[in-house]
């Protein structure tokens, strides 16, 4: 049995998401904001609580497609906020409309979303040593400079808590620690990245 790190317990879908997607470096832009809105809609509850609901979010939200999103009409976003697939927050479900404008916008302005976003790292995954999960940071002070960067772009729902969850999940930042498995293969891939 491999050593993971603890957050993730033993429930099936939090270890399959440990083990093949958090902490992988992420450069597709679709990818980077089904992450963004997800890290979103987790805002006060638990990632599990997401993970359970993320198929019904690409359903409810068309496959995170950020054109569709961005032209959604206030009477589509109240209709989703009937459907019990997705968190029922009014203000998360609205801000996912406002994100995806603010992400059409930077995606604009800098080429893809991925290129802005990668370019707060120099293109390379941040790769922390940590030897215990007390030793994880909630935030650092990078991600409250992305964090204040995005809400100057018109993005909600982008805290620094919120934005180090997303820098975590999308391979940014390997916060996998030392003795989990994970750890030594995220590096592997971080290494493998040609562009950013």
């Amino acid at each position: 049995m491999p050593e993971r790190c603890g957050w993730c317990g033993s429930d099936p879908l939090y270890v399959e998401y440990h083990d093949s997607e958090w902490g992988v470096p992420v450069h597709d832009d679709k990818t980077l904001f089904e992450f963004l809105l997800l890290e979103g809609a987790q805002a006060g509850l638990a990632w599990i609580t997401v993970l359970r609901k993320r198929e019904g979010y690409r359903e409810v939200f068309d496959g995170f497609d950020a054109q569709r999103i961005a032209r959604y009409s206030d009477l589509k976003l109240d209709r989703i906020l009937t459907d019990p697939r997705i968190i029922r927050n009014r203000l998360k479900v609205y801000g996912a409309r406002q994100n995806a404008r603010a992400f059409l916008d930077t995606q604009d302005k800098f080429g893809s979303f991925a290129d802005y976003l990668w370019r707060f790292v120099d293109g390379k995954p941040i790769r922390n040593t940590w030897s215990s999960m007390s030793e994880v940071p909630a935030s650092t002070p990078l991600s409250t400079t992305i964090s204040k960067d995005m809400k100057q772009r018109g993005f909600t729902f982008v805290g620094t808590t919120i934005l180090y969850a997303h820098m975590q999940a999308t391979g940014m930042v390997n916060d996998h620690i030392i003795s989990c498995f994970r750890h030594g293969a995220c590096n592997e891939l971080a290494g493998l990245q040609t562009r950013i």
